[in-house]
């Protein structure tokens, strides 16, 4: 008898073979040192230089007295003013009032916290803190005397019109406005000084919020 090998319908078992592995080689380039330096010197020199620019184009940093709107910085015109100080008087050109002849103050928004916008219409008043003069003056948003048609940016104490009760009332506007008028840039933001001139007593002492005039926005758009 033959024996009959059984059928089967498996294919035939295909021969193993070893996978291939494809090796690439990256090749990794080394940014030499020396530009490492230079380009770390450079960056910090642009960060450096636009600090200081910002610093000296700005107030001083450091050192001030806010009362209500009015800020001030007590040493700026004393030998113990800070680098920032010194910095920022030298780029200006402005000489400070000295310790022993009074203190400045300078405010850019109104009693509110609102930023002074030549647009609107305000009133400082009616009260001011004891001085032997004092002034108030316009700058513009580039610091500088505004261009009026009278030609006006000031009072003093001594030329300022007062009520029965020694109190004053100026008015800041584009437009006329009767009594004491100080007449605003023709657009956008601007600031106002107040000077005090030999005050009793060291300069910043003794003085508070309720001595100083209010700034207040009457309306905009005017």
């Amino acid at each position: 008898m033959q024996t009959e090998a059984p059928l089967t319908n498996a294919p035939a078992a295909a021969p193993m073979r070893a996978p291939m592995t494809m090796l690439s080689t990256v090749s990794v380039r080394r940014v030499p040192t020396a530009i490492l330096v230079v380009y770390a010197l450079l960056l910090a020199l642009a960060l450096g230089l636009g600090t200081a620019y910002r610093a000296i184009n700005g107030n001083p940093p450091f050192g001030s007295l806010r009362l209500g709107p009015w800020q001030s910085w007590p040493k700026l015109g004393s030998p113990e003013a800070d680098p920032y100080m010194r910095a920022i008087l030298a780029h200006r050109g402005d000489v400070p009032l000295a310790t022993g002849e009074g203190l400045g103050f300078l405010a850019g928004q109104d009693s509110d916290g609102r930023p002074l916008d030549s647009a609107c219409t305000y009133t400082i008043g009616t009260t001011a803190p004891v001085a032997r003069l004092w002034t108030v003056t316009l700058y513009d948003g580039e610091g500088r005397l505004p261009a009026t048609e009278l030609g006006r940016r000031s009072f003093t104490s001594a030329e300022v019109l007062r009520d029965s009760q020694d109190r004053f009332t100026i008015a800041l506007s584009r437009s006329l406005q009767p009594g004491n008028w100080l007449q605003l840039p023709a657009n956008g933001p601007f600031t106002i000084s107040l000077r005090l001139y030999d005050p009793p007593g060291a300069a910043a002492t003794n003085l508070e919020e309720s001595d100083f005039p209010a700034i207040q926005r009457l309306g905009c758009g005017a």
